[in-house]
């Protein structure tokens, strides 16, 4: 195991919720509790990332998005971490193929806002990522509908549990994905950078 990467052992259940986190807030960890309690997780590690390739604007420095992270939690099960800057991988299907490799018998589970399911189409060997790992996917405001008629949703059809399965995501076989429910939050990062 490389110096400074999270410690996991084989068969923990392990949620990978990645972003800019520029800046974290109060919603990223309510989807956060909700996706350890949802999926029956035993991890959730914030993968921070050095930037995000669909978005024009860079984030804030990485050293001051993680600090930020890290005083916003106080759950020692959830790990904030620059695993993206460490195995220098940029894009999610590179950095799932290198925490497979690292992790062997860890049962990761990718997690996303229902906004990012609209969108996921569009990322970089989309279909590769859903290949490789569970998905949980949190709804988010707004997104829900277009969430469920989205291109990626369309095509992982089949490979849709219903919610009363969420527990028994990370045990899946990929493809394997569900979309939560769950109270929420109107906070964004975006929002919150607007009124600095």
């Amino acid at each position: 195991m490389r110096a400074g990467l999270p410690v996991a052992v084989p068969g923990m259940r392990v949620g990978l919720l990645g972003g800019s986190f520029d800046p974290a807030h109060e919603g990223h960890l309510a989807i956060t509790q909700a996706a350890m309690r949802r999926f029956r997780l035993d991890r959730v590690w914030w993968l921070v990332s050095p930037g995000n390739p669909l978005k024009a604007r860079g984030p804030a420095p990485m050293p001051e998005r993680i600090a930020h992270a890290r005083r916003l939690l106080d759950d020692p099960r959830v790990v904030v971490t620059d695993i993206e800057r460490r195995l220098g991988t940029r894009m999610t299907a590179d950095t799932i193929a290198a925490l497979r490799r690292l992790y062997p018998g860890v049962r990761f589970v990718w997690l996303m806002g229902s906004d990012n399911l609209v969108q996921f189409h569009r990322w970089d060997r989309w279909k590769r990522i859903a290949a490789a790992v569970p998905i949980g996917v949190l709804a988010r405001p707004g997104s829900q509908t277009a969430a469920r008629h989205s291109v990626a949703a369309q095509a992982m059809a089949q490979a849709r549990l219903p919610q009363e399965q969420a527990g028994t995501l990370a045990l899946r076989r990929p493809p394997a994905w569900v979309l939560v429910n769950l109270p929420m939050s109107p906070q964004s990062s975006t929002a919150l950078r607007a009124g600095r």
